[in-house]
């Protein structure tokens, strides 16, 4: 059984929030005859509300999920709302980290962080999964992107498996499948929790509290104490609390796949 956590016992003592910048070129859209890919979704957004400090995605929740899937042997793209630069959130840039240190050191997958997929240039067909990282920027700029609901919506619908962890599931909470329903109605999912938003300070900062709009969406939301993992499959859905639940909520959509 897959489990990167055996080779790996370094990681989640201290979790925080919040993200660094890139650039954008043109390009063909992805195609594939042997489809083996999962799609790693990022945020483009980088203010932190009124604040004036910057976000982004979080570097654990984007660099863990790469280093289980490409170990599994997946192909990994980055996409975003804009399909342009995907900013790090500067209090998630911990090098001390082997797997962040791993991530911003392969030159590959950083051209593609500042270089992100449009949704409209992504075939679903060619993706088992897709995957939301979180950060706070994603409450800006996920939601409300029809485009990228869509591609979720088409790659569950066609059997692929959704996951998302701590604030990416902010990318599901306009998600509607072809019945009409919500995909988190009747669901069992895990979020950053409206406890945890008190606890950094920013419940009056986001534009809305992650964990009440799944439940206004109908999700039954499960939790964990403060900043621990808690992961929770509810059929082809994965999703994880926070930082802590990166590695696996990955692991767990590598599980679902095989």
């Amino acid at each position: 059984m897959f489990n990167l956590k055996t080779s790996l016992t370094v990681l989640f003592a201290g979790v925080s929030l919040t993200s660094c910048l890139g650039a954008n070129a043109q390009r063909q859209p992805v195609t594939s005859n042997t489809p083996n890919k999962i799609l790693i979704v990022l945020t483009n957004h980088e203010q932190l509300g009124n604040t004036g400090k910057k976000t982004g995605f979080y570097l654990d929740e984007a660099a863990h999920p790469h280093a289980v899937f490409t170990q599994a042997g997946f192909e990994v793209e980055f996409a975003s709302p804009t399909g342009k630069a995907a900013p790090i959130d500067p209090n998630s840039y911990k090098l001390n980290d082997p797997l962040n240190k791993q991530f911003v050191n392969n030159p590959k997958a950083m051209a593609k962080v500042k270089d992100t997929l449009s949704p409209e240039e992504i075939k679903p067909s060619e993706y088992k999964a897709i995957f939301f990282a979180g950060g706070h920027g994603t409450m800006w700029d996920f939601p409300d992107n029809k485009k990228l609901a869509q591609l979720t919506a088409a790659i569950y619908e066609q059997g692929g498996v959704v996951g998302a962890v701590c604030h990416g599931p902010a990318g599901l909470v306009n998600v509607k499948l072809s019945n009409g329903a919500y995909l988190v109605a009747n669901k069992t999912v895990a979020a950053f929790t409206n406890e945890e938003e008190e606890a950094v300070g920013l419940t009056k900062t986001m534009p809305f509290l992650l964990e009440s709009k799944l439940i206004e969406r109908g999700a039954k939301h499960t939790e964990a104490r403060n900043f621990q993992a808690h992961i929770v499959v509810s059929e082809r859905l994965v999703t994880g609390q926070n930082p802590a639940s990166a590695l696996g909520v990955a692991e767990d959509i590598v599980q679902l796949l095989k």
